[in-house]
């Protein structure tokens, strides 16, 4: 059996001790908490047009819009198990995706703001997952998603 120096040994320690040392993170604290979203609420000019529930994974109704028309601003507004806001930090943000952006369109004023427009392009069925992200705009990740709401778009009618 190969007996080791206390040199060695003493290298090894101090290795070791100077690894640990390096470590941004505390490995035994938590993640920073924030608020925990249980549902969401689709917001226009004060009424409440669609209601997601993260439990059952439905929606209350859908979206409608003409082809060639935008709407006014939707609030996209994420909430807890009793209905009320959840806190926005500065790294959280929204993300829309649309399931078939040839029938409409979600835009935003500004990047990861908490709303935005839906457009008509062409008349059809599709839908639009909310997802609350946490990180710099553009490359964070979900910490909550919604199925997609049904979006309808339909001709204009005089």
């Amino acid at each position: 059996m190969k007996k080791i120096s206390k040199k060695n040994l003493l290298v090894v320690m101090v290795t070791g001790m100077l690894a640990l040392a390096g470590c941004d993170e505390d490995l035994t604290e938590p993640e920073e908490d924030h608020a925990e979203p249980d549902g969401v609420q689709l917001v226009m000019n004060g009424q409440t047009l669609a209601s997601y529930d993260g439990h059952d994974q439905t929606w209350t109704s859908g979206l409608e819009v003409a082809v060639g028309e935008e709407t006014a601003h939707i609030g996209v507004i994420f909430v807890d198990h009793d209905g009320d806001a959840i806190p926005i930090d500065d790294d959280l943000y929204l993300d829309a995706q649309v399931q078939d952006e040839s029938i409409a369109d979600f835009h935003q004023d500004e990047p990861g703001e908490f709303g935005g427009h839906l457009d008509g392009i062409a008349a059809g069925r599709t839908g639009i997952a909310f997802r609350l992200m946490h990180g710099t705009v553009g490359s964070g990740h979900p910490d909550f998603e919604t199925t997609p709401v049904g979006v309808q778009v339909v001709l204009e009618q005089n």
